[in-house]
């Protein structure tokens, strides 16, 4: 079983920061790729950053310069510090974090979606 737990939404005024944390739980061996994705009103679910387990990240041009994806193994445990919020920034973020499992033989990964935080930003 493996438990993935937001948190750090909410409501900020358009410049503003907020911190999102993603929490990993449960019988993990290890974790690969860690990520954010968003989805606003009316539109599809977006990717926002991307980080490997290497720490090697990704952006995407809305968002790059402003937000930052980082990660602690230790914790199993996915950050986005977002800064100069805009209010199109406005969504809800989930975090996607690739777990490997250890078997009796063999190791497996799968993919798991956190339950999402709500992002506002006013103007």
């Amino acid at each position: 079983q493996v438990q993935l737990v937001e948190s750090g939404g909410g409501l900020v005024q358009a410049g503003g920061s907020l911190r999102l944390s993603c929490a990993a739980s449960g019988s993990i061996f290890s974790i690969n790729g860690m990520g954010w994705y968003r989805q606003a009103p009316g539109k599809q679910r977006e990717l926002v950053a991307v980080i490997t387990s290497g720490g090697n990240t990704n952006y995407s041009d809305s968002v790059k310069g402003r937000f930052t994806i980082s990660r602690d193994n230790a914790k199993n445990t996915v950050y986005l510090q977002m800064n100069s919020l805009k209010p199109e920034d406005t969504a809800v973020y989930y975090c996607n974090v690739d777990i490997v499992f250890r078997r009796a033989d063999y190791y497996s990964s799968l993919g798991y979606w956190g339950q999402g935080t709500q992002v506002t930003v006013s103007s």
